[in-house]
């Protein structure tokens, strides 16, 4: 790598815009076409039975939806900081940014924004990701970024994570994330279990899974937990400090997971206190209630009584009524 005026030489390239995750769109496009997709068809049932469906595809898709998306959302944990700060090596001169930290459960995202974007003749508007997950080597991906020439303070908080960082956090915070996405895996699982359990219909079963869904979900909170709570290094920029709090994956998560813990429990109590309101919810009672009629349309009408009277004839008379005609 050649000098040039006395510092390293600086390749700004262009950068992914960071509030636009494809696979997220992706996600959120499935589950869209199949919501609508329900909707069409919502017509064709019949009875008030059509909202509580309605309500029952709402709810499974928006759980389903969550729990698949926040596996690569980046936002687990955010912070932001405005800083007058060096933009190069080997640079003296100052720009006007906002320095911003999003975590997520395989890596982060720093992003710097300049005040305005225009500065020392350059763009500044800059994101890059660095992956922590078991696959992506996170050093490896900062030794690039010193190769390709990244501005400094994106380079200074990247190198908080670092496995060679005296901070300490890489490991904590790769392994927590590697777990947490694995019992949200888990928990993609169980609901759609639950999904199936439900349409058979098998209730109780259903909500015994709502309820492992949920306990899974607050399970991985509580492993990304344990990685907030480690101490590390503070992040300063002169006299301002970047420090970080939950973001909306977070959240999110947190919301979800509640609301399938009440739903799972709300199954269970109405299957053992109450279970024709349950099978009302899942309009079981008035497919029972058609098959009745049909069977009773089946079966063949009752004589009446002249019919009867006329059939009632002594054995005797008919016997000599039958010899007569012979």
């Amino acid at each position: 790598m050649t000098l040039w005026n006395g510092s390293f030489p600086f390749y700004p390239g262009t950068n992914a815009c960071f509030p636009f995750d494809t696979t997220r769109a992706v996600i959120v496009s499935v589950f869209l076409s199949m919501l609508a997709t329900f909707i069409i068809i919502l017509p064709g049932i019949r009875g008030r039975g059509r909202l509580f469906w309605f309500l029952r595809v709402v709810m499974g898709l928006f759980v389903g939806a969550v729990v698949l998306t926040i596996q690569f959302t980046r936002d687990w944990e955010t912070g932001w900081v405005t800083a007058n700060t060096s933009y190069k090596s080997f640079s003296r001169a100052l720009v006007n940014t906002d320095i911003g930290l999003h975590i997520g459960l395989a890596g982060v995202n720093i992003t710097l924004v300049g005040n305005p974007v225009n500065q020392v003749n350059e763009t500044i508007n800059y994101n890059e990701h660095f992956a922590w997950s078991f696959n992506a080597d996170y050093d490896h991906s900062y030794g690039e970024g010193l190769e390709k020439g990244l501005p400094s303070p994106i380079l200074y908080v990247a190198e908080k994570f670092t496995t060679q960082s005296p901070c300490g956090v890489h490991r904590q915070y790769r392994i927590s994330g590697h777990y947490a996405s694995l019992t949200l895996w888990m928990a993609f699982c169980t609901w759609l279990i639950s999904i199936l359990l439900f349409s058979m219909p098998i209730l109780l079963y259903g909500g015994y899974m709502l309820l492992l869904t949920a306990t899974l979900m607050l399970f991985s909170l509580l492993f990304f937990f344990t990685a907030r709570n480690t101490p590390k290094c503070p992040i300063q920029f002169g006299p301002a400090s970047l420090k970080t709090e939950y973001g909306g994956s977070f959240w999110l998560t947190l919301a979800t997971g509640l609301l399938c813990l009440l739903l799972g429990l709300g199954v269970i109590i109405l299957n053992s206190v109450q279970p024709e309101k349950l099978k009302l919810v899942f309009n079981l009672d008035e497919g029972k209630g058609e098959e009745k009629v049909r069977d009773k349309s089946y079966l063949p009408a009752k004589p009446s009584s002249s019919v009867q009277d006329v059939l009632m004839v002594p054995v005797g008379e008919l016997c000599e009524v039958t010899a007569t005609q012979l």
